[in-house]
């Protein structure tokens, strides 16, 4: 018997926001600016949402976590994912692979952690869960260090 494979794609981005801590990837990093958003503003969680939704053909975040609902004012996107992740009528998810892109913080040393977050709210192991960080070479309102943007691609699949 063969799978059906479906692909997604998410795409977030936020700007930096005073008073509020930096998570990205379900993890605090700690010194840094945060980002202004509705719940935490954690823009690789969002993006990793995104592309799973997209897969499974459910639609967006947005959709499912009203940006005008006040239940989900600071909420915790990790919670959110983990929630979207057993949703997903029937489909599995293969993998995640996700690029932040960054002027700052320097995430290399974050990149573990987050993926292995983000593995324990999709229910996955942590080997199926890619975290890149990339800058934007000073160019543009990332380059200028205005905010943070992430980019990511999912795989689902079920049996046909």
């Amino acid at each position: 018997m063969s799978a059906e494979r479906r692909s997604g794609i998410g795409y977030d981005v936020h700007r930096f926001g005073d008073d509020r801590k930096l998570v990205l990837g379900g993890i605090e990093i700690a010194g840094e600016r945060g980002l202004e958003g509705h719940s935490d503003a954690d823009v690789v969680t969002h993006a990793v949402a995104d592309a799973l939704l997209g897969a499974a053909g459910l639609g967006d975040i947005g959709e499912h976590f009203p940006d005008d609902d006040p239940r989900y004012e600071d909420a915790d996107s990790i919670e959110l994912l983990g929630h979207i992740a057993t949703q997903l009528g029937g489909w599995r998810l293969v993998n995640v692979d996700v690029t932040v892109i960054a002027e700052r913080p320097r995430l290399g040393p974050h990149k573990r952690a987050m993926a292995d977050r983000l593995a324990g709210a999709l229910g996955i192991e942590a080997a199926r869960v890619n975290v890149k960080a990339t800058t934007n070479e000073g160019m543009g309102f990332i380059g200028r260090a205005e905010g943070i943007a992430a980019l990511a691609i999912a795989q689902v699949e079920r049996d046909a």
